[in-house]
Parts: C-alpha cells; structure tokens; sequence
C-alpha cells in the first residue's frame, strides 16, 4: 500500500494562524512607525519656528523695544497650515536696578504635535 504525502487539514490551519500573526503585527508595527514619523516631522518644524524666531530676537540690537517688536500671535505659516506662534517678553527688573534681563518665550502650537513646543532664552540689558 502506497503512502499518501503532503500537508493535514491542521497543520495548514497553524501555518496560516502563524502567517495571519505576523502580517497583523508588521502591519501594526509599519502603521506606528508611519505615524512616529510625520509626528516628528511637525515637532522639528515647530521647534524650528521657534528656534527662528528667537534667533532673530537675540539678534536684535534693540533691548528697550523687543517687547513692542516682537509680542504678537503670528498664523498663517503656508508650509504648515493651522500652526500658531506666540511670542512673549517679560522684563525683570530695569534701568538701574542690579538685575534688568528680559525673558523671552515662543510657543508653537498646531495640529499634529502632542504638546505645544515652547521655547525660553534670556536677554540681559546692554
């Protein structure tokens, strides 16, 4: 009598009970990995306007007026639709006294991020 060869019912069903497990689990892997990625493309740019902006300030020759300059809300960045900068200034201090420094602080805020990026530099009076 002549021996059949080739694969039972249940070991076809493990094998595709295994295959199933794997695929589900890159699947899922790939779809974090995806999303992890375009997080952290919206978190380097909002970090850049924000490391921009305060570049920019700490550029500026110009103490007595950065408060008047510089505190605003800005929108409307067209390379990133529905971010927000908010840039403010905090004097301690002032003429005379020992300490006169200005705190600046820049937020972002926007779709995509997980918490708005914040940003503080000190700038001391001249």
């Amino acid at each position: 009598m002549p021996t059949q060869r080739g694969f039972t019912l249940i070991e076809v069903m493990v094998a595709v009970v295994i295959l199933s497990v794997v695929l589900l689990g890159t699947a899922q892997l790939t779809t974090g990995m995806v999303h992890t990625a375009a997080t952290s493309g919206r978190q380097d740019a909002a970090i850049e306007l924000a490391q921009s902006r305060l570049a920019r300030i700490q550029a500026d020759p110009n103490y007595s007026a950065l408060e008047k300059m510089y505190v605003a809300t800005e929108i409307g960045f067209p390379a990133l639709p529905g971010f927000s900068r908010h840039t403010d200034v905090v004097h301690v201090g002032g003429v005379g006294q020992p300490n006169d420094y200005k705190k600046i602080t820049v937020t972002v805020s926007g779709p995509g991020l997980l918490a708005p990026v914040s940003r503080t530099v000190t700038v001391a009076a001249p």
